[in-house]
């Protein structure tokens, strides 16, 4: 009968931050203490503040830091269920069909074969090579533009001693620039 019994005893305190957790008063004190306090602001459900050169919030109850990475990190993470189909992502291709198409692998198997069905399949061929093609220009700009603003005056060699290098390609990437762009326009449909 001894192997029944609590081997610890609940206190008071206990038991009211349990009831505070389950009416969801998460913030809620449960004891009285003397001294020091900090000014205490009060934050309800979904209010966003600056605090400590920083951006806070409050989900399900929890005080959450916003960083710049969250609305990334929400495109690429998988959920449980297509948002198209609401069956699971359980196939090997459903990760990277989400993170492309926004659903699951055989959602755009259905849908590009309802394509073929109505006669659209080599217009949206062409739109999805097309776009392809804009984004490889739109990266090549950036590149080129990166290029020129970088500053060749010197290399660190493996072994630690710095080469000065004489002359530059900047011309010959800028008479370049126009040939490729060209090159790539030419292979859209």
């Amino acid at each position: 009968m001894a192997e029944n019994v609590l081997k610890k005893e609940f206190k008071e305190k206990d038991v009211q931050r349990l009831r505070n957790l389950i009416q969801g008063k998460y913030g809620e004190k449960n004891t009285i203490s003397t001294g020091y306090t900090k000014q205490y602001e009060h934050h309800e459900e979904g209010d966003v503040w600056e605090e400590d050169d920083r951006t806070w919030t409050i989900k399900n109850g929890i005080k959450q830091n916003i960083t710049k990475l969250d609305a990334a990190k929400k495109e690429i993470n998988l959920p449980l269920f297509c948002p198209c189909c609401s069956g699971m992502m359980k196939n090997r291709y459903d990760k990277q069909f989400y993170i492309q198409y926004k659903r699951c692998f055989n959602c755009q198997i259905e849908f590009e074969t309802d394509l073929k069905k109505k006669g659209l399949w080599a217009d949206y061929e062409k739109f999805v090579i097309n776009s392809d093609i804009d984004g490889l220009v739109k990266e090549f700009n950036i590149w080129i533009d990166e290029e020129m603003t970088e500053s060749n005056n010197s290399y660190m060699t493996e072994s630690g001693d710095v080469e000065r290098w004489v002359g530059s390609a900047k011309q010959k990437l800028l008479e370049n620039k126009e040939e490729t762009i060209k090159y790539l326009e030419s292979l859209k449909k």
